[in-house]
């Protein structure tokens, strides 16, 4: 693999990755708005997993972004 290559794919996972942590807020946002409650404290726990695994695939390669800063402002 060239270093081209390379650096498109280290762009392609953590454009992914930026793209899955926002999924997973709007997932959150959504339950919460047809529940008109907050989603069961598992599914926050579990997403915050997810969430917290994604950003680390980001920060992996292309570090110092604003990308945790807005994730961890997410309610």
């Amino acid at each position: 693999m060239d270093p081209s290559e390379k650096e498109m794919l280290e762009d392609l996972i953590w454009l992914n990755a930026v793209i899955a942590t926002e999924l997973i807020q709007i997932t959150e946002n959504t339950s919460q708005i047809l529940r008109k409650e907050a989603p069961p404290a598992r599914c926050l726990t579990d997403h915050q997993a997810l969430r917290e695994t994604a950003l680390a695939m980001a920060e992996k390669y292309r570090p110092g972004t604003a990308l945790p800063g807005h994730l961890r402002g997410h309610q």
